[in-house]
């Protein structure tokens, strides 16, 4: 069976970099589906109507930018966005969320924005977060993987290993930027679950490239 990868997608340009970042990803053999969470049912037939069009307008527009209109796509209704995803991911048995960075995030930066900063650290499912400006060049691929391994957990580098054969990619646990960088979550979490280190924060403050962030002990693969 595909890994299953959820994109966030509310039709913004950051989330246009998570549609590219998902793509590339979708050269492993994942099967991509796109999410859009509404917090609430509109009060009345025809504004509910109205605001549920809005929302599938919203995911038909990603799936014409990603080339695939038959895509998977859900409107969820949750009060929180992360929790939305985070509860459709789980009963979908998705292996990860794709999000793109905060707004105004500088070119080749990531920077989680609310709904992803909170499954960073409440979550139980791998977190993807594109860096900003990918969408730029759609058709370049994840070519370079850096490994951010947490101490006595190698799903990090079990993930970048996974992408790597899959993708062609190299791996390498060297400072410096890659298109993907892939980090473990830290050894005070418990397994299955998500959380970076603050050391790992400062780390990927100072490097550029795409980040995926692994439960504990909980590889994706590919």
């Amino acid at each position: 069976m595909s890994t299953t990868v959820i994109v966030s997608y509310d039709g913004s340009d950051n989330d246009d970099d998570g549609l590219t970042l998902a793509s590339q990803l979708k050269g492993t053999g994942a099967s991509l589906e796109l999410a859009y969470v509404r917090h609430s049912r509109a009060f009345g037939e025809r504004r509910e109507e109205l605001a549920q069009f809005d929302a599938e307008r919203r995911l038909d527009l990603g799936a014409t930018r990603l080339g695939e209109q038959d895509i998977p796509k859900h409107v969820l209704i949750a009060a929180s966005t992360p929790e939305g995803l985070l509860e459709f991911a789980q009963s979908h048995g998705a292996a990860m969320i794709v999000f793109g960075s905060e707004y105004r995030t500088p070119p080749g930066r990531t920077e989680p924005g609310a709904s992803a900063t909170y499954l960073l650290e409440h979550g139980s499912v791998a977190v993807a977060v594109a860096a900003a400006g990918v969408r730029i060049d759609p058709q370049a691929t994840i070519a370079s993987i850096r490994v951010l391994q947490a101490d006595g957990d190698d799903a990090a580098q079990q993930t970048a290993d996974s992408l790597a054969a899959k993708l062609g990619a190299t791996v390498s646990t060297d400072p410096g930027a890659a298109d993907l960088i892939v980090v473990g979550s830290a050894p005070t979490v418990a397994p299955g679950r998500i959380g970076v280190s603050g050391a790992t924060r400062s780390m990927l403050d100072a490097s550029s490239g795409s980040v995926l962030v692994v439960p504990r002990g909980t590889p994706v693969l590919f």
